[in-house]
């Protein structure tokens, strides 16, 4: 996200040097890079003038103390009005979702086509379930896409939720009624309403989304708002401010080409907190919105409270543990262990997924990183490994140019693809010993150093 903006203000940071405090003249020059970067970031014109104006009252007079620089001084207000303009003002239950009524919970959720509304209740059910420990009830009320009504369906039972059938013949005021009954009568935490969008605002879907909310009272009406629309984001976001009571917003597709303006703009024009947001097509891409993260990811300063937690929620403590024993006690690094390292690698959304929250000092390859080729690399690593043998794993210097041919045939690629790959694990095994004695920093930096791991450029 932002990728200019993080670019820019770093290039500026640079630049302004030996200066005792912030003032007009020494911040002319880095306010106009923002102002630039955030209006070419798709940021709505009225949020930038005021996020701009901001930044100039807070940082005037700004003392420079100890080892800072000048343009560093000024990351520092940029970041807290960043985080503000997000929501950072609130409190955290002001962020949470809102399940504190007489069960069923109902979370009507409302946007246009194409926003991922359907794929976000799934995510939401899941998260409902794994995190809060709710028996969730989903449905879907948009009667003229049966291919929706099946997507809900399918994404429901993956989540582990409970699906309410429903029909492209009936209305959607009696779909979520009888919705509403059956959730009552079988005692769910909450209950899950996928609306019907169009492709633009129109005044039919508004008046039926209306009516539901009108017959359902939910205690959660979230706009769910795809971050690619950039601009547009921000005036759907208003149309449907105007007409619903929204308690808050749901940003998806997080993680695809977009110039991010979405996060910036939302909060400002609905007036109310961003909750969560979204990434990728799988269910367990979703996680609670967090502000000053945010700010942090946009100013290349990384999320490492997302990184944590999507290590606490996707890593396999046990086996890390053996690992760590292992390691410890003289153990050699083998094949069968970096088969599981790639594969936990892969939980948490590939390589680019980590670099994405990490500092970007620590992930200057982050840019470059494709998720489709990370994914594609990690897949094949795992099919070179699965077509050798338990003793060629467990003993590589085994694999001599003879067994090299068979598994480069039994996996379907080149010989030149296993050299690569076994290069590529012992570099990995070297790195597995400094991690003794150097840590993540080392890690990473070692990281950065190899040519051709999954995602990263090649040197």
């Amino acid at each position: 996200m932002l990728e200019q903006l993080t670019t820019k203000l770093a290039r500026v940071v640079k630049t302004m040097r030996g200066q005792a405090r912030l003032t007009e003249e020494n911040m002319q020059e880095m306010l106009r890079e923002v102002r630039v970067a955030l209006l070419e970031a798709d940021v709505a014109l009225p949020v930038v003038r005021d996020l701009i104006a901001r930044i100039k009252e807070r940082a005037l007079g700004e003392e420079v103390v100890g080892s800072l620089t000048p343009g560093q001084a000024l990351v520092g207000v940029v970041q807290r009005e960043l985080t503000l303009l997000m929501g950072g003002d609130l409190a955290d239950r002001e962020r949470d979702i809102n399940l504190a009524t007489q069960p069923p919970a109902v979370v009507l959720l409302a946007g246009l086509q194409g926003a991922g509304k359907t794929t976000t209740a799934g995510k939401l059910a899941r998260w409902l379930k794994d995190e809060r420990k709710k028996k969730v009830l989903a449905v879907s009320t948009d009667v003229y896409r049966p291919a929706a009504i099946e997507q809900l369906k399918t994404v429901a039972t993956q989540a582990g939720a409970e699906f309410f059938p429903s029909s492209t013949g009936d209305k959607p005021v009696d779909i979520a009624a009888r919705a509403l009954d059956h959730a009552k009568r079988h005692f769910f935490d909450v209950l899950i309403v996928d609306t019907a969008g169009r492709l633009a605002i129109d005044e039919e879907m508004m008046q039926e989304v209306a009516a539901l909310e009108a017959r359902l009272q939910p205690i959660e009406t979230l706009f769910v708002v795809d971050a690619m629309l950039g601009q547009d984001a921000a005036n759907t976001a208003k149309a449907f401010a105007d007409r619903l009571p929204l308690t808050g917003v749901i940003l998806t597709k997080l993680d695809g080409d977009s110039r991010g303006g979405a996060a910036l703009s939302v909060r400002q024009i609905t007036g109310k907190p961003i909750k969560f947001v979204g990434v990728g097509e799988k269910l367990t891409g979703f996680e609670r919105f967090q502000p000053e993260g945010m700010a942090g990811r946009i100013l290349g300063m990384g999320d490492i409270v997302a990184l944590v937690e999507d290590v606490r929620k996707t890593v396999d403590v046990e086996s890390a543990q053996k690992l760590a024993k292992r390691m410890q006690s003289g153990e050699k690094f083998d094949l069968n262990d970096y088969r599981e390292q790639i594969g936990q690698m892969r939980k948490m959304g590939g390589l680019s997924g980590m670099l994405d929250k990490l500092p970007a000092q620590l992930a200057q390859a982050a840019s470059q990183v494709k998720a489709a080729d990370s994914e594609k690399q990690i897949r094949r690593i795992e099919g070179i490994i699965s077509a050798m043998t338990p003793a060629e794993r467990a003993k590589p210097d085994l694999i001599k140019a003879s067994r090299k041919r068979r598994i480069a045939a039994g996996a379907g690629v080149p010989v030149q693809e296993v050299n690569r790959m076994l290069n590529q694990f012992e570099q990995m095994q070297a790195m597995m010993k400094q991690m003794k004695k150097g840590g993540l920093a080392k890690m990473m930096r070692g990281l950065g150093r190899m040519p051709g791991m999954p995602g990263m450029p090649k040197r």
